[in-house]
């Protein structure tokens, strides 16, 4: 019996003009996420109030990847607004991916 391992994450880094997030998947996959999509797909509790309370913007034009850091189960992206604080698990980020 074979058993079914589900890609994730394997090797992560932002695209040379910080427009983007570049994946590589356990399976190899190359997989890109736009900064853009990341900042507004945030879950963390600020940007979730925000949403709440409708004053999340629709869009983040120009928006890049300030800094990457590994937790494990996922990465937390930094971007050049000064938000700081979301966590993408590693499932979530090859959902936004698309895969």
């Amino acid at each position: 019996m074979t058993a079914f391992v589900a890609p994730t994450v394997a090797d992560y880094e932002a695209s040379p003009d910080l427009a983007s997030l570049l994946v590589r998947t356990t399976q190899d996959d190359a997989l890109s996420v736009a900064a853009e999509k990341l900042r507004l797909s945030c879950k963390c509790a600020h940007c979730t109030r925000a949403r709440f309370d409708g004053r999340f913007p629709e869009a983040f034009p120009g928006i890049a990847i300030t800094e990457i850091g590994d937790l494990g189960y996922g990465l937390n992206i930094s971007f050049s607004d000064g938000h700081n604080r979301g966590i993408y698990p590693k499932m979530y980020l090859l959902s936004l991916a698309g895969r």
